[in-house]
């Protein structure tokens, strides 16, 4: 399970896309009448007055699913994942909608709430993106929902916006790191494609702390891109690469053989009365070694006695 937060100012736009779409089917709504589409932006508007300087009251999230899934995901279901996670997500005592959409071919629905609650206070949205991710793996795990392949899985045609850039800039460093020995070269290639590398440094120090990356009027830091590619992660695969390009270096270097030519060499010529019979014999007897004091026993003796009346 995947959820896209978002917040906004208009009440109307979100919720005439959410309920006039096509084949669009209305799960739960709590706070607001729904004889009407007109009903149900007019009382959002109302609670929202609760709170006039919160200009962005209107909170949105889009909870998708992968379509291995789609067998195991009746309406019922969906609305009772989505109250779920509106819990763990402190989304409470508050007006909201549920709409199951069948436009894709994935199974996702819409939560739209309002961030001025029933008693006229903010919903904060601090943290909501990260806490978002923490909740959508809580629940994919607790019921066994299939775990996307990363990034890789996400349909880059659908994405609009912050998300289509950032999508880009993964995939653009990834590849460009993959094959980068240091952070000169590794930047040198993403400013080939417009992507401009910055570093952020421990204050008063050269010391690099972070690193993010920018394309056009959008500026990401690299772990929020992506693990992946945080200043720490990046940082040791270019130096493995770096390692292993020196390796691959290093083996490529020609062997020269020993150059013997100044060696002289004396020529062993065997007696041919020898037979070849006798030669071999001779090279497979085991040798006997030798000692000094097994040479000349007597010494040996002599010394011990020497030694015996010395003492």
């Amino acid at each position: 399970m995947i959820g896209k937060v978002t917040i906004g100012s208009s009440f109307g736009g979100v919720i005439r896309y959410a309920m006039e779409k096509q084949g669009a089917s209305l799960l739960l709504a709590e706070g607001v009448r729904t004889n009407e589409v007109r009903s149900v932006i007019d009382d959002f508007n109302m609670q929202r007055k609760l709170n006039p300087d919160l200009t962005k009251a209107v909170g949105h999230i889009s909870l998708s699913w992968s379509k291995e899934d789609a067998a195991r995901l009746s309406p019922e279901t969906m609305k009772q994942r989505a109250l779920e996670y509106m819990e763990k997500m402190k989304i409470t005592g508050t007006q909201f909608i549920l709409v199951e959409h069948q436009d894709k071919y994935h199974p996702h629905l819409h939560i739209i709430y309002n961030r001025v609650n029933n008693e006229g206070k903010t919903i904060s949205d601090r943290f909501q993106k990260e806490r978002n991710h923490k909740v959508c793996e809580e629940i994919t795990l607790k019921y066994g929902y299939y775990f996307g392949k990363g990034k890789q899985q996400v349909n880059r045609q659908q994405l609009k916006g912050a998300d289509e850039v950032r999508y880009e800039l993964y995939d653009t460093i990834k590849a460009a790191s993959a094959t980068a020995g240091s952070w000169n070269e590794l930047r040198a290639k993403l400013e080939r494609q417009g992507i401009q590398t910055i570093f952020k440094y421990k204050s008063g120090t050269s010391e690099i702390q972070g690193v993010s990356f920018a394309k056009g009027d959008l500026q990401f830091k690299g772990s929020k891109i992506d693990r992946s590619l945080s200043f720490g992660k990046l940082d040791a695969l270019l130096r493995h690469n770096q390692k292993l390009m020196m390796s691959q270096q290093f083996r490529m270097q020609p062997q020269y053989p020993p150059d013997y030519s100044q060696e002289r060499f004396r020529l062993v010529t065997l007696p041919q009365q020898i037979p070849d019979d006798r030669i071999l014999d001779d090279l497979l007897r085991p040798v006997q070694q030798f000692d000094q004091q097994s040479l000349n026993p007597s010494k040996k003796k002599k010394r011990k006695k020497y030694l015996g009346q010395s003492l």
